[in-house]
């Protein structure tokens, strides 16, 4: 029978290993509250300029005019790709050029910036876009 080999050297590398593990940044996740306002809905009609299906949350991009008829560049936050799954979206659901409205809550500090709520597809079909756990309703 073979003696067993010492563990001496397994200890420090688990601490180095460990060290470097706790040094790397994450990305921050951050709660909807700090970001945007629920009191302060936006309603946007216009055509996608882009859609990016990425974690931790999708970005829609349209180009289109505001409920008062401000006409601008905007980005609305979406839930994550699974999450967006689960409510009925398809990852090529939207298509540059698109026609589409959707209802969000904007952000505290960011211009043409908010979270979708819900969107109106070409095809009428509204689905639910938001991070959040069930869409609220306006409080305007």
């Amino acid at each position: 029978m073979r003696p067993m080999k010492s563990t001496s050297c397994t200890v420090p590398f688990t601490a180095g290993v460990v060290l470097i593990l706790a040094a790397i940044q994450l990305p921050a996740h951050h709660s909807f509250a700090s970001e945007y306002d629920e009191s302060k809905v936006v309603t946007v009609t216009g055509r996608v300029t882009g859609f990016k299906w990425i974690n931790p949350h999708a970005w829609l991009y349209v180009d289109g005019k505001d409920e008062r008829g401000t006409a601008g560049s905007w980005r609305f936050e979406m839930g994550s790709p699974n999450g967006l799954v689960s409510g009925g979206w398809k990852k090529s659901e939207l298509k540059k050029g698109d026609p589409i409205t959707i209802d969000g809550y904007a952000a505290k500090d960011a211009a043409n910036t908010a979270n979708a709520r819900t969107v109106t597809l070409p095809d009428g079909r509204k689905l639910f876009g938001g991070f959040q756990s069930t869409p609220r309703a306006p409080t305007n």
